[in-house]
């Protein structure tokens, strides 16, 4: 069985050729990831500023130590850019929603719409693995919303992904496995979860 390989060549021309519309698979999987990360990242903005009136407020979603928005909104982590994260996920998601919807109502989009939908799904999932290594490593704390968001922001990025895919710019198994990718990412995100913090789920058994 020979490896899967992408001729140069045949990526240029399929990048040349990527404008039209999307399938309507992809329109719903990424109306999908946008309603639900634009509801995470609403309900965070709300928590985040309830706890900047209040410094004693509990956030809805602090659980407890370890499953503790408000632990993870208390930090630098939280405002990168100088003002909350949940602002960009609000912005993002928002635009992600825009684009399904115009993939579902058939539009024919030119190949720089796909390209720029490719660049912001892509910085969305490495701000998301930035953030997964700070909460893991770095803060100590799991915030419930902010995994959804995580989830939801690399499938997107699969989705898409694999749409470049069956357009010939990528080998074809991204969209075959495309499923199997995100899945697998969950899983290990997961055990990278409970290897962390290994001790307090033993202390809690």
């Amino acid at each position: 069985m020979q490896p899967s390989t992408t001729d140069p060549g045949k990526t240029t021309t399929a990048l040349a050729r990527a404008g039209g519309p999307g399938s309507p698979a992809l329109g719903w999987v990424l109306l999908a990831c946008g309603v639900v990360g634009l509801s995470a990242a609403l309900v965070l903005l709300v928590e985040k500023f309830r706890l900047v009136a209040d410094p004693a407020y509990v956030p809805s979603c602090s659980i407890s130590p370890l499953l503790s928005c408000g632990s993870v909104m208390s930090t630098p982590q939280a405002e990168v850019f100088g003002f909350p994260n949940p602002i960009l996920g609000v912005a993002g998601f928002a635009a992600l929603v825009a684009v399904a919807v115009t993939i579902l109502a058939g539009a024919r989009l030119p190949s720089w719409y796909w390209v720029g939908l490719t660049v912001g799904t892509g910085l969305g999932a490495v701000f998301v693995h930035w953030l997964i290594f700070q909460s893991l490593y770095r803060i100590g704390a799991l915030c419930p919303y902010c995994m959804v968001v995580w989830v939801v922001t690399v499938t997107a990025l699969v989705a898409v992904l694999a749409r470049w895919s069956t357009a010939g710019a990528l080998p074809r198994w991204v969209a075959t496995y495309a499923s199997s990718l995100a899945v697998a990412w969950v899983l290990l995100v997961a055990g990278l979860i409970a290897v962390r913090f290994w001790d307090y789920w033993v202390a809690g058994l």
